[in-house]
């Protein structure tokens, strides 16, 4: 069988030295229980670009609704389990700015007292990464081969992976690969949705009022399809835009580059089970 003539390859990585770098999946929990398409998406994309993708079944929450609450005795709990569960990866990927941005920037912190587990909370940190980061940054990754998709779309940049991990310029690049896709910026891509995580329970009518300017953005850049790397936001928006009407789909951008649209927009039902 001939292999697509823009199929990417893996880029050199000192972690793997010579052979298949081992990537372990972290799935969120907003992915597993409402989204599991976008868990496959990322796991096509780096398999494409030369991973041997493993996703551990002893993977818990990344704990940031419990540390964003204030919980620091649970958020700890969890870590650990976290931290145990990807030992012996040479990276962790996730489809999430927000969940890589917890381990990443603030797992080593909450250990400040325990050196060993702080050692340990540092170690993760280094091996984890944002899904487009880890094929742009990592794999050097400059192209994929999903089929041509005709559709314009725009782009929300999520706070979490923006601020925290500085992802902007990387799902854009290989969106330029994917034919047929026009992208056409937003006038506030980087302002937040109003979703936050525990942010939109708490302040109901502030991240209401949020998501409405979102969305009126969205809808002036006459895009067709709303696309971001972080289901949270995506479940946010969509659900605000199907309460006003609008024709405007949303997806995760993995689900785009790994050709995978096959599956009906967020919040649309496919005629069988939820």
């Amino acid at each position: 069988m001939t292999e697509p003539a823009n199929r990417p390859a893996a880029g050199e990585d000192p972690r793997a030295g010579g052979r298949k770098p081992r990537v372990a999946l972290f799935v969120t929990c907003l992915v597993d229980l409402f989204r599991p398409s976008v868990g496959f998406a990322a796991i096509k994309l780096m398999e494409d670009a030369g991973c041997l993708v493993e996703v551990p079944e002893a993977q818990v929450c990344c704990g940031q609704p419990a540390y964003n609450s204030g919980d620091r005795r649970d958020t700890t709990a969890i870590a650990r389990q976290v931290i145990d569960a990807f030992r012996g990866y040479d990276y962790v990927v996730a489809p999430s700015g927000s969940c890589a941005g917890m381990i990443r920037d603030h797992y080593p912190a909450l250990f400040a007292a325990e050196p060993d587990w702080k050692a340990r909370a540092e170690d993760l940190s280094s091996r984890t990464w944002e899904l487009t980061s880890f094929l742009v940054d990592v794999l050097k990754v400059d192209a994929v081969c999903a089929p041509a998709l005709n559709a314009k779309v725009t782009y929300h940049d999520s706070c979490s992976g923006l601020r925290e991990l500085g992802v902007k310029q990387q799902p854009r690049k290989l969106l330029e690969s994917v034919g047929g896709v026009e992208l056409v910026e937003m006038k506030t891509p980087e302002t937040c949705c109003g979703f936050g995580g525990t942010f939109c329970v708490k302040y109901g009518e502030v991240s209401t009022d949020i998501v409405s300017r979102k969305t009126e953005d969205i809808r002036e850049t006459g895009a067709d399809l709303l696309l971001a790397g972080d289901m949270g936001c995506l479940l946010n928006m969509a659900g605000r835009l199907q309460r006003e009407g609008s024709n405007v789909k949303a997806r995760h951008v993995a689900e785009v580059l790994a050709g995978m649209t096959d599956v009906p927009p967020i919040g649309e039902s496919d005629g069988g089970e939820a």
